[in-house]
Protein backbone atom coordinates (compact mmCIF):
# COMPACT_ATOMS: atom_id res chain seq x y z
CA UNK A 1 0.00 0.00 0.00
CA UNK A 2 1.32 3.69 -0.59
CA UNK A 3 1.37 4.42 2.80
CA UNK A 4 3.22 1.70 3.50
CA UNK A 5 6.04 2.73 1.00
CA UNK A 6 5.99 6.03 1.73
CA UNK A 7 6.61 5.17 5.60
CA UNK A 8 9.33 2.70 5.07
CA UNK A 9 11.27 5.21 2.39
CA UNK A 10 11.47 7.30 5.74
CA UNK A 11 12.28 5.14 8.53
CA UNK A 12 12.70 1.34 7.35
CA UNK A 13 10.65 -1.69 8.33
CA UNK A 14 13.89 -3.02 9.82
CA UNK A 15 14.20 0.22 12.55
CA UNK A 16 13.87 -0.44 15.96
CA UNK A 17 10.72 1.29 17.51
CA UNK A 18 12.93 3.88 19.36
CA UNK A 19 15.00 5.01 16.02
CA UNK A 20 11.46 4.50 14.17
CA UNK A 21 9.96 6.73 16.50
CA UNK A 22 12.84 9.32 16.39
CA UNK A 23 12.93 9.53 12.69
CA UNK A 24 8.97 10.28 12.65
CA UNK A 25 7.70 12.04 15.54
CA UNK A 26 10.70 13.47 17.36
CA UNK A 27 12.79 15.05 14.43
CA UNK A 28 9.58 16.49 12.38
CA UNK A 29 8.40 18.19 15.61
CA UNK A 30 11.71 19.40 16.46
CA UNK A 31 12.34 20.51 12.76
CA UNK A 32 9.15 22.28 12.92
CA UNK A 33 9.64 24.14 16.08
CA UNK A 34 13.05 24.92 14.99
CA UNK A 35 12.97 26.22 11.35
CA UNK A 36 10.33 29.04 11.55
CA UNK A 37 12.28 31.02 14.19
CA UNK A 38 15.80 29.90 12.03
CA UNK A 39 14.61 31.65 8.99
CA UNK A 40 13.35 34.78 10.94
CA UNK A 41 16.52 35.09 13.02
CA UNK A 42 19.13 34.34 9.68
CA UNK A 43 16.88 37.54 8.30
CA UNK A 44 17.29 39.52 11.30
CA UNK A 45 21.38 38.35 11.39
CA UNK A 46 21.92 39.33 7.79
CA UNK A 47 19.99 42.57 8.33
CA UNK A 48 20.71 44.24 12.04
CA UNK A 49 23.74 41.88 13.20
CA UNK A 50 26.22 42.40 10.38
CA UNK A 51 25.90 39.24 9.24
CA UNK A 52 27.47 38.04 12.67
CA UNK A 53 25.75 34.96 14.42
CA UNK A 54 28.14 35.42 17.58
CA UNK A 55 26.39 38.86 18.00
CA UNK A 56 23.68 37.05 17.97
CA UNK A 57 24.45 35.42 21.61
CA UNK A 58 25.71 38.64 23.36
CA UNK A 59 23.09 40.55 25.44
CA UNK A 60 22.77 42.98 22.58
CA UNK A 61 22.34 41.18 20.17
CA UNK A 62 19.08 38.70 21.66
CA UNK A 63 17.85 42.44 22.41
CA UNK A 64 18.26 43.25 18.70
CA UNK A 65 16.60 40.20 18.26
CA UNK A 66 13.39 40.51 19.86
CA UNK A 67 13.23 44.39 19.36
CA UNK A 68 13.46 44.22 15.51
CA UNK A 69 11.00 41.00 15.08
CA UNK A 70 9.08 41.19 12.11
CA UNK A 71 5.48 40.75 12.18
CA UNK A 72 3.09 39.90 9.55
CA UNK A 73 1.23 42.61 7.81
CA UNK A 74 -1.26 43.41 5.05
CA UNK A 75 1.30 45.12 3.19
CA UNK A 76 3.45 42.21 2.91
CA UNK A 77 0.20 39.62 2.28
CA UNK A 78 -0.74 41.80 -0.76
CA UNK A 79 3.16 41.34 -2.26
CA UNK A 80 2.64 37.55 -1.29
CA UNK A 81 -0.97 37.14 -2.72
CA UNK A 82 0.10 39.50 -5.66
CA UNK A 83 2.72 37.32 -6.76
CA UNK A 84 1.03 34.22 -6.63
CA UNK A 85 -1.88 35.51 -8.47
CA UNK A 86 1.06 36.66 -11.27
CA UNK A 87 2.15 33.01 -11.44
CA UNK A 88 -0.82 31.21 -11.74
CA UNK A 89 -1.94 33.24 -14.14
CA UNK A 90 1.24 32.77 -15.84
CA UNK A 91 1.20 29.28 -15.59
CA UNK A 92 -2.54 28.49 -16.84
CA UNK A 93 -2.19 31.36 -20.05
CA UNK A 94 1.61 31.13 -21.19
CA UNK A 95 1.33 28.12 -23.45
CA UNK A 96 3.43 24.72 -23.21
CA UNK A 97 3.82 21.62 -23.44
CA UNK A 98 1.81 19.00 -21.58
CA UNK A 99 3.97 17.05 -19.67
CA UNK A 100 2.99 13.26 -18.21
CA UNK A 101 4.96 12.67 -14.79
CA UNK A 102 6.19 9.24 -13.91
CA UNK A 103 3.76 6.74 -12.65
CA UNK A 104 2.65 6.98 -8.93
CA UNK A 105 2.40 3.98 -6.57
CA UNK A 106 -0.98 3.89 -7.22
CA UNK A 107 -0.68 3.76 -11.12
CA UNK A 108 -1.92 7.63 -11.67
CA UNK A 109 0.42 9.64 -14.09
CA UNK A 110 0.76 13.46 -13.04
CA UNK A 111 0.23 16.28 -15.97
CA UNK A 112 2.02 19.36 -15.85
CA UNK A 113 2.55 22.22 -18.02
CA UNK A 114 6.08 23.09 -19.62
CA UNK A 115 6.23 26.81 -19.87
CA UNK A 116 8.42 28.02 -17.22
CA UNK A 117 11.69 29.59 -19.00
CA UNK A 118 8.89 31.63 -20.72
CA UNK A 119 7.47 32.32 -16.91
CA UNK A 120 10.71 33.11 -15.43
CA UNK A 121 11.98 35.78 -18.08
CA UNK A 122 8.41 37.07 -18.26
CA UNK A 123 8.40 37.28 -14.11
CA UNK A 124 11.73 39.14 -14.47
CA UNK A 125 11.02 41.84 -16.70
CA UNK A 126 7.56 42.35 -14.74
CA UNK A 127 9.47 43.23 -11.90
CA UNK A 128 12.12 45.09 -13.45
CA UNK A 129 10.05 46.92 -15.68
CA UNK A 130 7.52 47.83 -13.30
CA UNK A 131 10.61 48.81 -10.78
CA UNK A 132 13.16 50.18 -13.40
CA UNK A 133 10.54 51.10 -16.16
CA UNK A 134 7.11 52.51 -14.90
CA UNK A 135 8.39 53.51 -11.76
CA UNK A 136 5.35 51.83 -9.83
CA UNK A 137 8.08 50.92 -7.02
CA UNK A 138 11.53 50.48 -5.95
CA UNK A 139 13.71 47.59 -7.39
CA UNK A 140 14.62 46.92 -3.42
CA UNK A 141 11.07 46.63 -2.48
CA UNK A 142 11.88 42.52 -1.42
CA UNK A 143 14.84 44.07 0.73
CA UNK A 144 12.52 46.55 2.66
CA UNK A 145 9.95 44.20 3.25
CA UNK A 146 11.53 41.13 3.54
CA UNK A 147 11.07 40.68 7.32
CA UNK A 148 7.61 40.63 7.03
CA UNK A 149 7.40 38.56 3.94
CA UNK A 150 8.90 35.82 5.59
CA UNK A 151 7.12 36.41 9.12
CA UNK A 152 3.48 36.88 6.80
CA UNK A 153 4.45 33.46 4.49
CA UNK A 154 5.56 31.55 7.60
CA UNK A 155 2.54 31.86 9.38
CA UNK A 156 0.24 31.41 6.52
CA UNK A 157 2.32 28.34 5.23
CA UNK A 158 1.68 26.56 8.46
CA UNK A 159 -2.22 26.89 8.12
CA UNK A 160 -1.90 25.87 4.59
CA UNK A 161 -0.03 22.93 5.79
CA UNK A 162 -3.14 21.58 8.13
CA UNK A 163 -5.65 22.47 4.97
CA UNK A 164 -3.17 19.81 3.36
CA UNK A 165 -3.49 16.92 5.99
CA UNK A 166 -7.54 17.27 6.06
CA UNK A 167 -7.33 17.69 2.15
CA UNK A 168 -5.26 14.26 2.11
CA UNK A 169 -7.64 12.40 4.13
CA UNK A 170 -11.06 13.99 3.04
CA UNK A 171 -10.56 14.99 -0.43
CA UNK A 172 -7.71 13.55 -2.01
CA UNK A 173 -7.01 14.20 -5.51
CA UNK A 174 -5.61 10.82 -6.17
CA UNK A 175 -5.42 7.47 -4.97
CA UNK A 176 -1.87 8.08 -3.25
CA UNK A 177 -3.31 8.98 -0.17
CA UNK A 178 -2.84 7.85 3.45
CA UNK A 179 -2.56 8.20 7.30
CA UNK A 180 0.42 6.84 9.07
CA UNK A 181 -1.84 6.84 12.69
CA UNK A 182 0.43 9.81 13.59
CA UNK A 183 -0.60 13.56 13.42
CA UNK A 184 3.00 14.82 13.67
CA UNK A 185 4.49 12.59 10.81
CA UNK A 186 1.15 13.21 8.84
CA UNK A 187 1.46 16.57 9.12
CA UNK A 188 4.87 17.22 8.72
CA UNK A 189 5.29 14.38 5.57
CA UNK A 190 2.07 15.28 4.21
CA UNK A 191 -0.78 12.92 3.39
CA UNK A 192 -1.14 13.56 -0.28
CA UNK A 193 1.29 13.01 -3.06
CA UNK A 194 -0.07 14.98 -6.14
CA UNK A 195 -2.83 17.64 -4.83
CA UNK A 196 -4.61 19.54 -6.73
CA UNK A 197 -7.45 22.35 -6.43
CA UNK A 198 -9.21 22.72 -9.48
CA UNK A 199 -7.14 21.34 -12.01
CA UNK A 200 -3.91 22.97 -10.63
CA UNK A 201 -1.26 20.73 -9.54
CA UNK A 202 -0.01 22.38 -6.15
CA UNK A 203 3.40 20.80 -6.29
CA UNK A 204 4.05 22.45 -9.49
CA UNK A 205 2.25 26.08 -8.42
CA UNK A 206 4.04 25.99 -5.04
CA UNK A 207 7.36 24.50 -5.17
CA UNK A 208 8.16 25.61 -8.92
CA UNK A 209 6.23 28.93 -9.53
CA UNK A 210 5.95 30.08 -6.19
CA UNK A 211 9.32 29.08 -4.57
CA UNK A 212 11.74 28.76 -7.13
CA UNK A 213 10.19 31.17 -9.75
CA UNK A 214 10.07 33.67 -6.32
CA UNK A 215 13.98 33.14 -5.57
CA UNK A 216 15.27 34.94 -8.32
CA UNK A 217 12.93 37.76 -7.76
CA UNK A 218 14.30 38.03 -4.27
CA UNK A 219 18.02 38.11 -5.15
CA UNK A 220 17.56 40.83 -7.90
CA UNK A 221 16.05 43.08 -5.87
CA UNK A 222 19.05 42.48 -3.27
CA UNK A 223 21.10 43.07 -5.76
CA UNK A 224 19.32 46.59 -6.52
CA UNK A 225 19.04 47.47 -2.78
CA UNK A 226 22.96 46.79 -2.41
CA UNK A 227 23.17 49.33 -5.40
CA UNK A 228 20.93 51.81 -3.93
CA UNK A 229 22.83 51.50 -0.90
CA UNK A 230 26.32 51.81 -2.80
CA UNK A 231 24.29 54.52 -4.95
CA UNK A 232 25.83 52.77 -8.07
CA UNK A 233 25.96 49.41 -9.10
CA UNK A 234 26.04 46.21 -6.56
CA UNK A 235 29.44 45.13 -6.61
CA UNK A 236 31.23 42.37 -7.85
CA UNK A 237 30.70 39.68 -5.20
CA UNK A 238 26.72 40.50 -5.27
CA UNK A 239 26.90 40.51 -9.01
CA UNK A 240 28.66 36.75 -8.93
CA UNK A 241 26.91 35.64 -6.44
CA UNK A 242 23.46 36.56 -7.89
CA UNK A 243 24.07 35.68 -11.10
CA UNK A 244 25.33 32.20 -10.64
CA UNK A 245 21.84 31.63 -8.58
CA UNK A 246 20.04 33.17 -11.73
CA UNK A 247 21.72 30.55 -14.57
CA UNK A 248 21.12 27.81 -11.81
CA UNK A 249 17.57 28.64 -11.91
CA UNK A 250 17.31 29.20 -15.65
CA UNK A 251 18.78 25.66 -16.17
CA UNK A 252 15.95 24.83 -13.52
CA UNK A 253 13.16 26.08 -15.67
CA UNK A 254 14.71 24.77 -18.83
CA UNK A 255 14.71 21.05 -17.13
CA UNK A 256 11.86 21.60 -15.48
CA UNK A 257 10.20 18.07 -16.91
CA UNK A 258 13.40 16.83 -15.04
CA UNK A 259 12.50 17.78 -11.59
CA UNK A 260 8.93 16.15 -11.98
CA UNK A 261 10.74 12.94 -11.94
CA UNK A 262 13.11 13.70 -8.60
CA UNK A 263 12.59 12.33 -5.01
CA UNK A 264 10.42 15.88 -4.13
CA UNK A 265 7.89 15.43 -7.27
CA UNK A 266 7.15 11.50 -7.54
CA UNK A 267 7.82 10.34 -3.63
CA UNK A 268 7.52 12.75 -1.09
CA UNK A 269 4.26 13.70 -0.31
CA UNK A 270 2.78 17.65 0.09
CA UNK A 271 3.27 18.41 3.71
CA UNK A 272 5.55 20.88 6.03
CA UNK A 273 8.08 18.84 4.81
CA UNK A 274 8.16 19.97 1.20
CA UNK A 275 4.66 22.98 0.92
CA UNK A 276 6.27 24.89 3.62
CA UNK A 277 10.15 24.08 3.02
CA UNK A 278 9.44 25.89 -0.50
CA UNK A 279 7.46 28.90 0.82
CA UNK A 280 9.64 29.85 3.49
CA UNK A 281 13.08 27.95 3.71
CA UNK A 282 13.49 28.77 0.28
CA UNK A 283 13.31 32.17 0.44
CA UNK A 284 15.03 32.31 3.80
CA UNK A 285 17.85 29.80 3.41
CA UNK A 286 18.52 29.59 -0.24
CA UNK A 287 19.30 33.56 -0.62
CA UNK A 288 21.14 33.82 2.01
CA UNK A 289 24.40 34.98 0.33
CA UNK A 290 22.79 37.29 -1.71
CA UNK A 291 21.15 38.14 1.71
CA UNK A 292 24.25 38.67 3.70
CA UNK A 293 25.58 41.09 0.91
CA UNK A 294 23.53 43.30 1.06
CA UNK A 295 24.41 45.11 4.92
CA UNK A 296 28.01 43.32 4.36
CA UNK A 297 29.72 43.68 1.00
CA UNK A 298 32.85 42.38 0.41
CA UNK A 299 35.93 43.38 -1.87
CA UNK A 300 36.89 40.40 -3.90
CA UNK A 301 39.89 40.84 -7.05
CA UNK A 302 38.43 39.91 -10.63
CA UNK A 303 40.91 36.77 -10.30
CA UNK A 304 38.90 35.44 -7.29
CA UNK A 305 35.62 36.78 -9.28
CA UNK A 306 36.77 34.46 -12.24
CA UNK A 307 37.34 31.70 -10.12
CA UNK A 308 34.03 31.44 -8.56
CA UNK A 309 32.16 32.13 -11.71
CA UNK A 310 33.94 29.37 -13.32
CA UNK A 311 33.16 26.65 -10.52
CA UNK A 312 29.85 27.75 -10.77
CA UNK A 313 29.21 27.43 -14.55
CA UNK A 314 31.26 24.28 -14.89
CA UNK A 315 29.08 23.03 -11.24
CA UNK A 316 25.84 23.96 -13.22
CA UNK A 317 26.76 22.69 -16.52
CA UNK A 318 28.13 18.81 -14.79
CA UNK A 319 24.91 18.91 -12.94
CA UNK A 320 22.54 19.32 -16.14
CA UNK A 321 24.91 17.03 -18.12
CA UNK A 322 24.47 14.34 -15.32
CA UNK A 323 20.41 14.35 -15.73
CA UNK A 324 20.18 14.82 -19.03
CA UNK A 325 22.10 11.79 -19.40
CA UNK A 326 19.79 9.43 -17.70
CA UNK A 327 16.71 11.01 -19.38
CA UNK A 328 18.02 10.79 -22.61
CA UNK A 329 19.13 7.06 -22.03
CA UNK A 330 15.27 6.66 -20.78
CA UNK A 331 13.51 8.26 -23.71
CA UNK A 332 15.50 6.09 -26.10
CA UNK A 333 15.10 3.12 -24.27
CA UNK A 334 18.78 2.73 -24.07
CA UNK A 335 19.35 3.14 -28.08
CA UNK A 336 21.85 6.12 -27.64
CA UNK A 337 25.10 6.11 -26.89
CA UNK A 338 26.80 7.59 -23.23
CA UNK A 339 30.54 9.18 -23.20
CA UNK A 340 30.84 7.71 -26.94
CA UNK A 341 29.76 4.05 -25.93
CA UNK A 342 26.23 1.82 -25.87
CA UNK A 343 24.70 2.42 -22.21
CA UNK A 344 25.28 0.01 -19.61
CA UNK A 345 21.75 -0.39 -18.21
CA UNK A 346 20.09 -2.65 -15.72
CA UNK A 347 16.09 -3.35 -16.94
CA UNK A 348 14.40 -3.27 -13.27
CA UNK A 349 10.56 -4.19 -12.76
CA UNK A 350 8.53 -3.30 -10.24
CA UNK A 351 4.62 -3.31 -9.46
CA UNK A 352 2.15 -0.43 -9.03
CA UNK A 353 -0.99 -0.78 -6.32
CA UNK A 354 -3.04 -1.61 -9.16
CA UNK A 355 -0.99 -5.12 -9.76
CA UNK A 356 0.33 -3.97 -13.22
CA UNK A 357 4.37 -4.82 -13.93
CA UNK A 358 6.04 -1.98 -15.05
CA UNK A 359 9.66 -1.22 -16.16
CA UNK A 360 12.93 1.17 -15.62
CA UNK A 361 16.22 1.45 -17.08
CA UNK A 362 18.77 2.02 -14.25
CA UNK A 363 21.52 3.74 -16.21
CA UNK A 364 25.16 2.48 -14.63
CA UNK A 365 27.43 3.60 -16.90
CA UNK A 366 28.31 7.69 -17.84
CA UNK A 367 28.00 10.31 -14.67
CA UNK A 368 25.80 7.35 -13.34
CA UNK A 369 28.62 4.50 -13.28
CA UNK A 370 30.32 6.85 -11.36
CA UNK A 371 28.16 7.33 -8.57
CA UNK A 372 24.75 6.59 -7.64
CA UNK A 373 23.84 10.38 -7.05
CA UNK A 374 27.09 11.89 -8.30
CA UNK A 375 25.07 14.37 -9.55
CA UNK A 376 24.78 15.77 -6.26
CA UNK A 377 28.56 16.84 -6.10
CA UNK A 378 28.09 19.82 -8.41
CA UNK A 379 24.61 20.39 -6.97
CA UNK A 380 26.87 21.36 -3.31
CA UNK A 381 29.81 22.87 -5.05
CA UNK A 382 27.88 25.16 -6.78
CA UNK A 383 26.13 26.72 -3.80
CA UNK A 384 29.69 27.06 -2.76
CA UNK A 385 30.77 28.89 -5.34
CA UNK A 386 28.03 31.51 -5.00
CA UNK A 387 28.77 31.87 -1.01
CA UNK A 388 32.47 31.94 -1.47
CA UNK A 389 31.66 35.92 -2.93
CA UNK A 390 30.74 36.36 0.56
CA UNK A 391 34.27 35.94 2.01
CA UNK A 392 35.47 34.05 5.20
CA UNK A 393 34.98 36.07 7.65
CA UNK A 394 31.01 34.81 8.85
CA UNK A 395 29.51 31.49 8.83
CA UNK A 396 25.96 32.80 7.56
CA UNK A 397 26.68 32.88 3.79
CA UNK A 398 27.80 28.99 4.05
CA UNK A 399 24.72 28.11 5.72
CA UNK A 400 23.04 26.70 2.61
CA UNK A 401 25.89 24.59 1.50
CA UNK A 402 25.95 22.76 4.96
CA UNK A 403 22.43 22.45 5.01
CA UNK A 404 22.17 21.21 0.79
CA UNK A 405 25.13 18.92 1.91
CA UNK A 406 22.99 17.54 4.64
CA UNK A 407 20.15 17.31 3.01
CA UNK A 408 21.63 15.31 -0.17
CA UNK A 409 23.34 12.66 1.82
CA UNK A 410 20.33 12.11 3.98
CA UNK A 411 17.89 11.88 0.16
CA UNK A 412 20.78 9.67 -1.28
CA UNK A 413 20.13 7.16 1.91
CA UNK A 414 16.18 7.33 1.31
CA UNK A 415 16.41 6.98 -2.07
CA UNK A 416 18.74 3.90 -1.87
CA UNK A 417 15.97 2.15 0.53
CA UNK A 418 12.44 3.40 -1.14
CA UNK A 419 14.38 1.43 -4.58
CA UNK A 420 15.36 -1.49 -2.83
CA UNK A 421 11.47 -1.76 -1.67
CA UNK A 422 10.41 -0.97 -5.11
CA UNK A 423 13.16 -2.63 -7.58
CA UNK A 424 14.51 -5.54 -5.16
CA UNK A 425 16.33 -7.93 -6.63
CA UNK A 426 17.30 -5.29 -9.84
CA UNK A 427 18.44 -2.75 -7.15
CA UNK A 428 21.26 -4.75 -5.59
CA UNK A 429 21.79 -5.61 -9.02
CA UNK A 430 22.47 -1.93 -10.01
CA UNK A 431 24.55 -1.35 -6.55
CA UNK A 432 26.69 -4.51 -7.25
CA UNK A 433 27.80 -2.24 -10.72
CA UNK A 434 27.50 1.26 -9.19
CA UNK A 435 29.06 0.89 -5.28
CA UNK A 436 29.12 3.93 -4.44
CA UNK A 437 26.30 6.57 -3.52
CA UNK A 438 27.42 10.17 -3.81
CA UNK A 439 31.17 10.59 -3.90
CA UNK A 440 33.04 7.29 -4.50
CA UNK A 441 35.66 6.12 -2.45
CA UNK A 442 33.95 7.89 0.68
CA UNK A 443 29.84 7.28 0.58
Amino acid sequence: MPSTQKLTTWAGDSERPAVRFFRTTVAPLFLMLVTPPAAIVFWIVCTHLDGSLQRLFTTGGLRTAVDRWPWPTWRAAALIAVFLAVQLVLLKVLPGKSYDGPLSPTGSRPRYKLNGVAAFLLTLALFLGGSCGAGLYSAGIVWDHFGAILSTIIVFALFFCLLLYYKGIHRPSTGDHSQSGSFVFDYYWGTELHPEVLGVNLKQLLNCRFGMMGWPVIIVSFAAKQAELRHGWPGTAMLVCVGLQLVYIFKFFYWESGYFTSLDIMHDRFGYYICWGVMCWVPAVYTLPAQFLVMSPVTISVPYAVFCAVLGVASIWANYAADAQRQRVRATDGKTTVWGKAPDVIRATYRTADGKEHESLLLASGYWGIARHFHYVPEILLALAWSLPAGFNHFVPYFYVMFLTILLLDRSVRDDKRCRLKYGADWDAYCAKVRWKVVPGIF
